[in-house]
């Protein structure tokens, strides 16, 4: 029985693995790069976009919102006057707690490709399930809040091997918590190695301009490529 198990859960990354480069093919084809943007619920992902997607030098910035019902943050982001396209997990696929490559393909048809340079996939809020979806992504960042604790990494390794960025958010924080910032990025670097940590705080605005400018380089390394 294990054994069978085993098997259906490769069948099923296979077959999402598939439809995400088919994802990955229409992107290409517009131009596009996509950041997945991954959290637990509540670590700042929605505020950390805020404060980035109108204004990315040069780039035209989308959002694919995912999240299991409502359209809160969207509606957030809608009003900085940027292409926002709301993907519900729940009723039509089960109210599932990440996104994978064919709820993002059911999108594409909403979202406005020839209009932008970049799209960001704000993933449903689970430091488990979305690490192990491919969507079509080019990059994948991550964001771990300081009110989360030192030990993350160390329990979900995965989340943290499979990115290329993470943001340690709400770092304003620190003065008032018990949390060793060098732990965990100790921890951080047992589980994936030289990936890079930026510090930044949605809320102080301190390392935004550096996660900006790490948008900014992955767009214009997308167009400055060989068509």
């Amino acid at each position: 029985m294990h054994r069978t198990k085993v098997r259906i859960v490769e069948e099923a990354l296979d077959a999402n693995n598939t439809i995400a480069h088919a994802n990955r093919a229409d992107f290409d084809r517009a131009g596009v790069s996509v950041v997945n943007f991954m959290s637990a619920p509540g670590a700042g992902k929605t505020s950390l976009l805020e404060r980035v997607v109108g204004n990315v030098p040069g780039v035209r910035v989308g959002v694919l919102e995912g999240d299991v019902q409502g359209s809160l943050d969207a509606d957030r982001l809608a009003g900085l006057h940027v292409p926002v396209t709301q993907l519900n997990t729940d009723p039509s696929f089960g109210g599932e707690c990440h996104l994978d490559a064919n709820m993002v393909r059911s999108a594409l048809d909403a979202v406005p490709l020839a209009e932008i340079d970049m799209l960001v996939i704000e993933n449903v809020g689970n430091l488990v399930c979305p690490a192990e979806f491919k969507v079509g992504e080019d990059v994948r960042v991550m964001v771990s809040a300081v009110t989360e604790g030192e030990d993350k990494p160390l329990k979900y390794p995965l989340m943290f091997r499979t990115c290329d960025l993470v943001l340690v958010n709400k770092i304003d924080l620190l003065a008032h918590l018990d949390y060793d910032l060098d732990r965990f990025l100790y921890n951080v670097d047992q589980v994936h190695p030289g990936v890079r940590c930026m510090l930044v705080s949605a809320r102080s605005g301190e390392g935004i301009d550096a996660w900006r400018d790490w948008l900014a380089d992955v767009a214009h390394a997308r167009q400055g490529a060989p068509a």
